[in-house]
């Protein structure tokens, strides 16, 4: 079986874009697919993968916390053991957070976050790199807009999401001669409870997204633009026509940027 198939592991596969990648590949694939779906909530992931297998894909499911290393070695070695390779890791479990700094008395989930968003993702390739230079694989790493500008009450989010860019980008030069590919995608606000399960300045829950979602990107649109970068072997995947202008303003009209930024903060819905 392990083979014949394109095995892909798939971290934050429970919900959101993470299942929606699943089901996707699913569908297209079918039994040219092996995918290994990776969150904390097993039930969920059972569910996914019960829709991934009526299309012919083989799934494995892992109970796995990326914020744990001891979590994220043991997804590799439960991948190996049973399908013996891994060809594409897609880094997609995240969590979000809305908070002014002023408004923070605790700091500590600011560590936690950097611990889900970055070393979930840092501690996985790590362990699967040897697998998918063998294979001459593919490296995905689900980013945010909110890694390529700063923007107010995002501190903790983007110093995240910031953080995992530098270091993929950096993989991306040292694995090049291997024939591994790196692919850093950068969803905008995406329609899922992301936010709402965020931190808050409180480090609990938000309950609220705190953004616009009026012109929110489906999930499925989302997780078809992610899936073609990966297919096409892209270096970057900015999915909306405001981010990519977003992008160079940053560098021409900085200033500008900011101001707008900030007067989208003042119009937000602030979570208690």
């Amino acid at each position: 079986m392990s083979a014949q198939r394109r095995v892909i592991i798939i971290t934050g596969a429970s919900d959101g874009i993470g299942a929606e990648l699943a089901r996707q590949l699913a569908r297209s694939g079918g039994s040219q697919f092996a995918l290994v779906l990776a969150a904390r909530n097993r039930e969920m992931l059972e569910a996914v993968a019960a829709t991934c297998q009526q299309s012919g894909c083989a799934t494995l499911v892992v109970k796995t916390d990326v914020g744990e290393q001891a979590q994220c070695i043991a997804l590799i070695d439960k991948t190996i053991a049973q399908f013996g390779r891994i060809d594409v890791l897609i880094n997609n479990a995240g969590k979000s957070a809305q908070a002014l700094l002023s408004e923070v008395k605790d700091l500590g989930w600011y560590e936690e976050l950097m611990r889900i968003n970055l070393w979930g993702s840092v501690w996985c390739t790590h362990a699967a790199l040897p697998h998918i230079k063998a294979a001459r694989g593919n490296i995905v790493a689900v980013s945010s807009l909110a890694g390529l500008m700063g923007v107010p009450g995002r501190t903790a989010y983007c110093a995240t999401k910031f953080a995992m860019n530098g270091f993929f980008e950096a993989l991306r030069v040292e694995v090049k001669e291997a024939g591994v590919a790196v692919t850093l995608a950068y969803p905008g606000v995406v329609a899922t409870q992301i936010r709402y399960r965020g931190y808050n300045a409180a480090g609990v829950a938000a309950g609220s997204s705190g953004l616009k979602e009026d012109d929110a990107m489906s999930v499925e649109e989302c997780a078809g633009l992610i899936i073609k970068g990966m297919e096409q072997r892209q270096r970057d995947v900015v999915m909306s026509a405001k981010g990519k202008l977003g992008r160079w303003l940053k560098l021409l009209a900085p200033g500008w940027v900011e101001k707008m930024t900030m007067a989208a903060l003042k119009q937000e819905v602030r979570p208690n």
